[in-house]
C-alpha cells in the first residue's frame, strides 16, 4: 500500500515509517507544495504540540492543528484514497477529568491546543464520508518511547540525581501511551477493513500513579527509589507560598503533578479484538532505559 504521510519528521511519524516500511511505501508531505493525494491511505500526524512553557503564539495552534487538517482532509475526500488516520488528543475533550475519559464525553477544552484539536475533529465529522472510505481520529494521551523524553524528563532527572520525590503522599492515576501500542493500533487500522470509522481513545491498559512511574524509572536505572511521604497539608501550604513568592512549586504546578487523568481504551480494544503488545510498565521501562543510552 502507498501511504501519504504528514509529520514524517516527528516522533510518531518517524516510528510509523520505521514500523511499516517493510510492507508499505511512503510519500512525504511537502509543505511548500499544494496537497494532491494519489496514494491509498493518508496518515496525518503533523501538528502543533502543547507548549507547556506557554511561548507559542495562539494562531500557530489553529494554523497547524485546524487549517492544515482541513486541507489534508479535503484532499482525501477528493482522492481515491480509502483510509484517513489522524492524531488528535485527549486534551481536545478536557484538561481535567473526574472519571475515566470515554469517547462520548462532552468536549470542553480550555487551552488553544485543545480547542484547535477539537475544531479539526468537528470539521472532519461534519463532512459526509463517502462509501468505501474509512476515517479514524485517534485521541491520544501522553505518547512515550525511545527517543522521546517529553514530560517524563523531569522525573528522570530527579531519579538520576538521587533527589527524593517529596509528593509520595499524593495518590493519583494517569494513563500513558507506549509508541509500541500506538504503532500496533495504526497497523491494524490500515490493514483491516472491519474496524468502523470514528473517534478512538488510545492509551495503554493500566493507568499508573506517579509513585509507580518513579519505581519503574528507578528500576530501569538500577537506582534505589526515593519517595518521601511529606504531609499533604505542608506541601499545599508551601505551594500557596510559592504562588506569592514565585517559587518553583506553585498551586497550579502541584495540581498538575498530582492530578489523575485516566483514559479508557475499551472502544479501540473491542474494535481490534486483540491484546496490545506491551503493558504500561513494560512500555515505560523500555522508554526509561533509552534515556540512559541517549545521555
Amino acid at each position: 500500500m502507498n501511504i501519504f504521510i504528514t509529520g514524517s519528521t516527528g516522533f510518531v511519524g518517524k516510528n510509523v515509517i520505521k514500523f511499516l516500511n517493510s510492507k508499505h511505501s511512503f510519500s512525504i508531505y511537502n509543505r511548500k507544495s499544494k496537497i494532491s493525494i494519489h496514494e491509498d491511505a493518508i496518515l496525518h500526524f503533523a501538528g502543533k504540540a502543547h507548549d507547556l512553557k506557554k511561548a507559542s503564539h495562539t494562531n500557530d495552534y489553529y494554523t497547524v492543528n485546524y487549517e492544515l487538517t482541513k486541507e489534508v482532509f479535503d484532499a482525501f475526500l477528493l482522492s481515491e484514497a480509502s483510509i484517513f488516520i489522524t492524531l488528535s488528543s485527549v486534551k481536545a475533550v478536557a484538561d481535567r477529568i473526574q472519571n475515566p475519559l470515554i469517547e462520548n464525553y462532552l468536549p470542553n477544552p480550555i487551552t488553544h491546543y485543545g480547542k484547535s484539536k477539537l475544531l479539526a475533529e468537528q470539521y472532519i465529522f461534519s463532512k459526509e464520508i463517502p462509501e468505501g472510505k474509512r476515517v479514524y481520529v485517534l485521541r491520544s494521551c501522553m505518547i512515550h518511547g525511545p527517543g522521546n523524553k517529553g514530560n517524563l524528563n523531569l522525573l528522570y532527572k530527579l531519579v538520576l540525581k538521587n533527589i527524593p520525590w517529596p509528593l509520595g503522599a499524593f495518590e493519583n492515576k494517569r494513563s500513558f501511551c507506549s509508541i509500541d501500542n500506538l504503532m500496533f493500533i495504526i497497523k491494524e487500522l490500515i490493514e483491516r477493513e472491519d474496524i468502523p470509522s470514528g473517534i478512538y481513545n488510545v492509551s495503554d491498559d493500566e493507568p499508573l500513579s506517579t509513585n509507580d512511574v518513579i519505581l519503574i524509572l528507578a528500576e530501569s536505572q538500577n537506582k534505589k527509589p526515593k519517595i518521601w511521604n511529606v504531609s499533604k497539608c505542608l506541601i499545599q501550604s508551601l505551594s500557596k507560598l510559592g504562588d506569592v513568592l514565585r517559587l518553583p512549586l506553585t498551586s497550579e504546578r502541584l495540581q498538575k503533578l498530582t492530578e489523575s487523568y485516566v483514559v479508557s481504551n475499551q472502544k479501540i480494544k473491542k474494535a481490534i479484538g486483540k491484546p496490545f503488545p506491551i503493558s504500561s510498565k513494560e512500555g515505560l521501562f523500555k522508554t526509561f532505559q533509552s534515556f540512559a543510552e541517549n545521555v
